[in-house]
Formats: structure tokens, sequence, C-alpha cells
């Protein structure tokens, strides 16, 4: 008799947790989910769930806009009073340290901050904050991944930007660019006075045909004799080589 209750009991307890697992499980990732739209991508959020697992995919890739109430309209995020009260006047990866082991940083940046249903501990400028979007017409948020001196694309291990990221704003500012949105930096470049110079022939005023057909009509048609000088001093230079 005892043995049949207490069979009875194991079996209820046994039912009883997986019935209410699935709800504690959802309930879980109900509350982590709301803290990453109310506060952004926590750092090393595990989603272990089906429910989570959609929770992290929203945040993947293009999809991380959904979340922004500035997918519309991503410019208007730099201006606003949520930006100040974040950055103020600083740059969107200014004074990010990405975390790691020791005293030297990697060599390369992360491939991506969200990987499946994990999203990864202390994540880059971009990702970690939703209403950060990557598109050619957000001049303003490209303009801070841009060298006012060189014109060129800041390296990610300058910015902590992933390497998803980074291709995303490396595309942006190409686009940016051909649109006239951006401008086309360009290096100065020193000519010198020989580039431009008119004394060789064959830049220079065309001579008028010779009056014998035995003549060439430029010199370098002829046969051109070397300097027998200057054939001395290079067999000399290289007599150890020559047979």
């Amino acid at each position: 008799m005892a043995a049949s209750i207490l069979g009875n009991v194991r079996t209820a307890a046994h039912l009883s947790h997986r019935i209410l697992h699935p709800f504690r499980q959802n309930l879980s990732c109900l509350q982590k989910s709301h803290a990453i739209q109310s506060t952004g991508i926590r750092h090393g959020v595990v989603l272990p769930s089906y429910f989570c697992r959609h929770v992290a995919s929203v945040h993947d890739g293009d999809a991380v806009s959904s979340l922004s109430k500035y997918q519309d309209r991503p410019s208007e995020y730099l201006e606003s009073e949520e930006y100040f009260e974040r950055y103020r006047t600083e740059t969107v990866w200014n004074g990010y340290r990405r975390n790691h082991k020791g005293g030297i940083p990697p060599q390369k940046t992360r491939k991506t901050c969200i990987r499946g249903d994990k999203i990864s501990g202390n994540p880059c400028p971009v990702c970690r904050d939703p209403n950060i979007i990557v598109h050619y017409q957000n001049v303003k948020l490209l303009q801070q991944f841009i060298s006012p001196q060189t014109g060129m694309v800041f390296d990610p291990t300058r910015t902590g930007v992933c390497m998803k990221q980074q291709k995303k704003l490396n595309e942006a500012v190409d686009t940016a660019r051909n649109h006239g949105l951006l401008p086309s930096h360009i290096p100065p470049v020193e000519f010198s006075a020989e580039d431009y110079s008119t004394s060789h022939d064959a830049v220079g005023s065309t001579p008028s045909l010779p009056s014998t057909l035995s003549d060439t009509w430029y010199k370098w048609y002829g046969t051109i004799e070397p300097d027998e000088n200057e054939v001395a001093k290079v067999k000399k230079t290289y007599a150890a080589y020559l047979k």
C-alpha cells in the first residue's frame, strides 16, 4: 500500500514538473525580452527556448531595426534627446572597450555579436543599441566612422564594431557616396614640370614631311646609336655578371 502511494506521488510530481516547466521557461524569456526591448541588448543574455530564439532572431541582422521606433527615419535618432542623454556629443563608439582576457586586446573584432540563441557579452557599439540603424541615408552616423583627414572608414579595431556591422558600414558609405550624400575624398597629387613638358617630339608639334624617302619622319624610327661612354660605364659596373 505504501509503495503504491509513493509511486503515485512520484508520478504526480513528474507530471507537474513537465507541465509547469514550459510556463516557467516562457515566463523567464518574456522577462528577458522585455528587458531587451526597454533597455537595449543586455550583456551575455542567453535565450534557450523557442520563444527566446525568436527574440534573438529579431535582433539578428536587419530585423534589429524592427524593434526601433526610428525604423523609417534612422537619422532622427541622432537628433533626439534620447541620443543626447546616452552619448552627449561623442560618437557612438567613443570609449568602447571589448571584454577580453589580459591587457592586450585581440587583433580582430568578433564576426558578429548575435549568434543563434546567444548574445555576446558587451556587444559592439552598433549591436548594443537597437536605435542605431546602418543605412546609406543616415549620413550623420556614417560620418562618425569616417576619418576627416583621409576620408577612409575607420578600422574596426579602433571603433570596436563587429565584422558583420563593419561590412554594412562599408556598403552604406559606398552607396551614400554614389548617391552624392557623402563627399568622395580625393587625395592631392603633386605634379612636376616634367609631366607637362612638350620638349619631346612625341608630344610636341608634328614635324613636316621629309624631303626624301630615305629620311625618317621621326628620328626614333631610324637606327639609334648608343653613347660609347655610357656603354663602357655599364659594362664596367656589371663586369662581374657579364660572361
